[in-house]
């Protein structure tokens, strides 16, 4: 998503972080190019070699303990100091009261300043992990997303090939559904593939002459997962004979330069795609318990064969 603003921090997480703006809201647009944040306790004792002037600036119990105990005079030459190095944000924590110095520059400097209940380290700790979702690369697939025993399977395919019908089915097997033919993905800071559906279709699935139904109504609250980790994309095409039949090497796909085992499976009359998507889902999961059953096979094969060589050599 690249560079945000502190506006885009206030609208997604306004309410998580329990955020009240002090001083400053027209200046809200102010970008916010780094998503780390910076207490900014050497910069109050004049030190800013080394400042990260492009964070949010938190001011907690830390802070403000040293600023009480500057006289006026070096409180405000600090302050302004600080304010000068033109930083996009100020957040208070722990509902302290807001000096008016502060109060005072950041309608100077055009900087705003924002108030939250939260205990410093646990606002720091929350407030990052949405500006890494904020700004984390993503991207709309097409393709329905299930979670099967804990394995993340995207179901690709053209339209009408089934894939909602065999989601249905694996709804009905007790399953949870992610997102139905659109699917949002975002990637991590840990290299893994985060997807979810968009707000308007979450929970909600179309099914060829039936219509759309809303999942959890029918299914229960069990039938729905909010987001899950993508761990398996698995095509469905029309048959053309040429199918992989031993699994020993598997395609991978990129999808946000993240590489995920791709599985082709064609599409039958009568075949029964929930239960082989299940089977696949299980099997990723033993493989990376440490378990390939192709791979294995595979192996016995060759030692056999080899044994056998050396027997008649």
């Amino acid at each position: 998503m690249g560079i945000i603003t502190v506006k885009t921090l206030w609208d997604e997480g306004a309410k998580a972080l329990s955020l009240t703006v002090i001083a400053g809201e027209q200046y809200l647009d102010r970008k916010l190019p780094e998503t780390a944040m910076n207490r900014p306790g050497l910069a109050l004792t004049g030190f800013f070699q080394y400042f990260a002037n492009q964070r949010l600036q938190i001011f907690g119990l830390a802070e403000f303990t040293y600023l009480k105990s500057l006289s006026d005079k070096d409180k405000n030459k600090r302050l302004t100091e600080l304010f000068e190095q033109q930083i996009p944000g100020v957040v208070v924590t722990r509902n302290r009261k807001v000096p008016p110095e502060i109060i005072d520059l950041a309608e100077q400097y055009k900087v705003p300043v924002m108030r939250t209940p939260m205990v410093t380290m646990n606002f720091v700790n929350e407030c990052t992990v949405i500006l890494e979702k904020l700004t984390a690369p993503q991207e709309r697939i097409q393709g329905t997303t299930m979670e099967l025993m804990g394995i993340g399977v995207l179901l690709r395919g053209d339209p009408g090939i089934g894939k909602s019908e065999t989601a249905l089915s694996l709804i009905e097997r007790g399953y949870s559904l992610v997102s139905d033919d659109v699917t949002e993905v975002r990637r991590t800071s840990r290299g893994r593939l985060v997807s979810w559906a968009s707000e308007v279709t979450r929970y909600h699935m179309e099914i060829r002459g039936l219509g759309i139904i809303h999942v959890p109504s029918l299914f229960g609250v069990a039938a729905i997962r909010r987001q899950t980790e993508l761990d398996l994309v698995i095509d469905l095409k029309k048959p053309t004979g040429n199918e992989d039949r031993t699994g020993i090497y598997p395609e991978m796909v990129e999808i946000l330069g993240v590489e995920i085992p791709c599985i082709t499976l064609p599409v039958r009359s009568g075949r029964d795609m929930a239960n082989i998507v299940e089977v696949a889902a299980l099997n990723q999961k033993l493989k990376e318990l440490g378990h390939d059953a192709a791979k294995e096979l595979d192996d016995k094969i060759i030692d056999r064969l080899t044994r056998g060589r050396v027997r008649h050599g």
